[in-house]
């Protein structure tokens, strides 16, 4: 095993799942601002508002767990090793 490939491994999984929860983190904090703020603004829009909430957040998660496999896999199965 190389391990400088083993370190370069390492160093981007780590930078990957980093800033994938920064990111992830800024997005569903902004997001759940401007609802709370669209709901405070139009009450009787609350349903909708909170309906298209929902998924975004899932989304925004999905992606974030999409990138902790791929550096899992980066770690666990380094076809460069």
């Amino acid at each position: 095993m190389n391990p400088l490939i083993f370190v370069a491994s390492v160093i981007a999984a780590r930078s990957a799942v980093g800033l994938a929860s920064i990111g992830l983190g800024v997005g569903q904090g902004t997001d759940a601002g401007q609802t709370i703020k669209g709901i405070t603004r139009q009450p009787e829009a609350e349903g909708k508002i909170r309906g298209t909430l929902l998924p975004s957040l899932a989304f925004m998660e999905t992606l974030t767990i999409y990138v902790l496999v791929v550096s899992l896999t980066l770690l666990f199965a380094n076809s460069f090793v």
